[in-house]
């Protein structure tokens, strides 16, 4: 057990050789939080992996997993519910706090409490309303973050507003939540320096987003690498599995550039 702005608990696991059994799962402020801690000393980086509106982890996912395990990254995966990980207050997250505030200020300092991690070696990734969560981390905080990778992120996500979903209780209209898009809010002047994206073209919700997005990044001769042409599966897990090991390496690599970057 141990105490970082929050209470959190260790839950151990059963010990293994699988790779599954290398994550275990702590409460800080009462939500879950999975931990994935690679074999063989200490981690090359550290990743906070923000997940879909769907709430699935990863930690009985063998893919990611062993991606993972490979390239030596730490992982913390908190549960955010349908908060779309904006720093604006969700109702069914928290009435007084902003997700983006409690991951700053419960998550992230985890990866030193644990690892002695530090910013900027903290990588974002995520899939669907997780990977528009990271860019839209990564963008307000470019400096303390600049690796980012998301898979499918739903940028456009103001196309949900009015569909019953927790979007409507946080803002007033959807013109409201387009203002806080992603795609409105990229700086030509901060900007994360390792960013990739990913999205299949059979994704009818979200493959348009992700093209105005690369269209305007490139107007701005901001730099970023993305792949809008493989297709596996559409908005599925068959796609985020097949685009993990590409996503994955790139944040390998950008941790281990970052420091380099950073001085």
């Amino acid at each position: 057990m141990f105490r970082v702005l929050g209470r959190l608990v260790k839950i151990p696991r059963t010990e293994s050789a699988d790779v599954l059994d290398q994550w275990s799962r702590i409460r800080a402020d009462g939500r879950r939080v999975d931990v994935f801690e690679p074999s063989g000393g200490d981690p090359a980086g550290c990743v906070l992996f923000l997940h879909g509106h769907g709430r699935i982890f990863l930690d009985e996912n063998r893919t990611w997993s062993q991606l993972f395990e490979d390239h030596r990254l730490a992982v913390l995966c908190p549960d955010g519910g349908r908060s779309w990980w904006m720093d604006r207050l969700a109702p069914e997250f928290d009435s007084h706090l902003t997700p983006v505030q409690w991951l700053l200020q419960s998550i992230i300092p985890l990866a030193k409490s644990r690892w002695e991690i530090l910013s900027p070696r903290i990588a974002l990734l995520g899939v669907s309303m997780g990977g528009q969560g990271a860019l839209q981390l990564a963008y307000r905080a470019a400096r303390e973050f600049p690796v980012v990778a998301a898979i499918s992120p739903a940028i456009d996500f103001d196309q949900l507003y009015g569909c019953g979903l927790p979007l409507d209780a946080m803002y007033e209209s959807a013109e409201e939540a387009r203002q806080d898009t992603v795609v409105l809010n990229l700086h030509p002047l901060s900007w994360p320096r390792y960013q990739y994206f990913c999205c299949d073209p059979d994704d009818k919700d979200w493959f348009d987003g992700c093209s105005r997005m690369a269209m305007k990044l490139s107007s701005s001769g901001i730099m970023c690498e993305r792949d809008l042409v493989t297709s596996a599966g559409g908005h599925s897990w068959d796609y985020f599995n097949h685009m993990a090991p590409a996503a994955i390496r790139y944040i390998a690599n950008g941790v281990r550039n970052v420091t380099g970057l950073e001085s």
